[in-house]
């Protein structure tokens, strides 16, 4: 998805990107970088931890767009960057996923429950990719976060989605189902 596709997405009229490039990778831990120009990384906010933080040193290794929700002073610093300062980056995280899911028009088939979830899919798997090309999860990414990334890894050769989601919290099921 281009720069600007995701700028109108997140309701960014304004938007002007000489190098209106191509995201391909979504990030939510700065340890995982690894094609740094074609990633978008969301500063997420939890009870243990800020991505924020870790905004100049991912723009140090080149790095240049960002999803956040406060816009920190070092950040003026960051002249080449592209912030996109949204209310919640995990719904501006989920909301571009349902909407790059909903560029495929293909199955997908859901697993969810309180046990067992990964054991399902990766058995599921192994009796269909022989016949389709399926995108699943990888390991266990079945969370509010987990979810997005693992269905943002859908491609034009998918002929077939197994992803499965957790549900750990009252409400969790309604922000997943879009995606």
């Amino acid at each position: 998805m281009k720069i600007s596709e995701i700028a109108e997405l997140f309701g960014i009229k304004a938007f002007n990107s000489k190098n209106d490039k191509d995201i391909k990778w979504l990030l939510t831990d700065s340890r995982n970088l690894s094609f740094p120009e074609e990633t978008l990384f969301f500063a997420i906010v939890t009870n243990r931890n800020d991505g924020h933080k870790y905004i100049p040193e991912l723009y140090a290794k080149g790095l240049r767009n960002f999803v956040v929700s406060e816009m920190l002073e070092e950040f003026a610093e960051l002249s080449e960057a592209v912030f996109f300062k949204v209310d919640n980056t995990i719904n501006a995280l989920q909301n571009l996923t349902a909407k790059y899911r909903s560029e495929f028009s293909i199955p997908v088939i859901g697993i969810t429950g309180s046990n067992g979830k990964t054991i399902v899919k990766e058995w599921l798997y192994q009796l269909l990719h022989r016949d389709y090309v399926v995108t699943r999860s990888p390991r266990s990414y079945n969370s509010q976060i987990g979810v997005p990334l693992s269905v943002w890894s859908l491609n034009t050769e998918t002929q077939l989605g197994v992803f499965e989601a957790g549900i750990s919290m009252p409400g969790e099921m309604q922000k997943l189902e879009k995606i």
